[in-house]
């Protein structure tokens, strides 16, 4: 029964695909940017805060003119010394987003690409990738736990809003989607104005449930604690579709092939790593890591890893501000 693909989705996705998860998906469409808005405007859900003067969500704290080594000292005072004397990098993260951040079941290991890029901060700050205590969060408080002091980073395919900026600071974009929509194969709807009067799932305290509020024609937004709740809700016919970031749509596609992603991106978004706004020189020790991968070339061998097929999402380049 297609409810328990759902049901089982995480799991029976990962088992298909942990070792190659870059098969081609029914995306009705290519996803291009050539259509995106100004680099300014990080999505429609900050358009008001991403004029003023002080705002461009694509713009992070500068790297540090020289990385300390791993395992060396830290500048001292700082997060990074703090973490070391720990022992331990303490990160929010995603367990039900496949290609993002998801428990694989051979391994019993979460993976995925934020996993991954939290693997190579640890080998930054400790010489090894594995001294990392993962905190699962819904999205609704990655904002929250980093408040709160419960985490050092969060990891969680977070989009970069001026909103969000007056709370945490956030990395350099190293991925760029656009919000879509997911329906059944069969059915008719190619944008998400084809679903006008229809329930739409989507994940609460996201971008995603601001668009959904402020599609015009009006859906009837249903919001979930997780991505994979969609899938179940879309499977039983209790939603007609499900909308976020194709990046996460694609990991759903993927649990389910009897579903398409369609219509253009009607969003822009960046994403970006986020620490609390009192660690300016965590963000950037974080920028010099994603500095140094891309400069490797890792960063784009991560993306084409995880999503090579699935859509136009090779890592941007940085943008800084001192």
């Amino acid at each position: 029964m297609r409810v328990l693909v759902a049901a089982m989705a995480l799991t029976a996705a990962a088992a298909l695909t942990a070792s190659s998860p870059a098969a081609p998906l029914p995306f009705g469409g290519p996803a291009t940017t050539s259509s995106y808005p100004p680099a300014r405007t990080a999505s429609a859900a900050s358009a008001g805060l991403a004029d003023a003067a002080d705002c461009d969500p694509l713009r992070s704290l500068k790297p540090p003119a020289r990385m300390p080594e791993p395992g060396g000292p830290m500048p001292g005072g700082s997060a990074m010394e703090r973490i070391l004397a720990r022992g331990r990098l303490v990160v929010g993260v995603d367990q039900n987003t496949y290609l993002f951040g998801y428990r694989d079941p051979t391994t019993g290991r979460l993976d995925g690409l934020d996993i991954a890029l939290v693997r190579e901060i640890s080998t930054a700050l400790f010489g090894r990738p594995d001294r990392v205590q993962f905190k699962t969060v819904p999205s609704r408080r990655r904002i929250e736990v980093l408040e709160q002091r419960e985490v050092d980073l969060v990891a969680h395919s977070m989009t970069i809003t001026c909103e969000r900026m007056e709370r945490v600071l956030f990395s350099s974009d190293y991925l760029d989607s656009g919000q879509r929509v997911l329906v059944p194969e069969a059915s008719p709807a190619k944008t998400l104005a084809d679903l006008a009067g229809r329930r739409v799932c989507t994940a609460d305290g996201t971008t995603s449930l601001a668009e959904l509020r402020r599609a015009r024609p009006k859906v009837e937004p249903v919001t979930v604690a997780d991505w994979t709740d969609c899938l179940v809700l879309l499977q039983l016919g209790d939603v007609a579709a499900v909308s976020t970031t194709d990046n996460v749509l694609a990991g759903l596609c993927a649990q389910d092939p009897t579903t398409r992603i369609t219509g253009p991106r009607f969003t822009y978004e960046p994403h970006g790593i986020a620490v609390a706004e009192d660690a300016p020189e965590l963000i950037r020790f974080v920028n010099g890591v994603l500095a140094d991968l891309r400069a490797s070339g890792t960063l784009r061998a991560l993306h084409e890893k995880w999503l090579g097929g699935y859509g136009d999402f090779y890592p941007p380049a940085p943008r800084y501000r001192e």
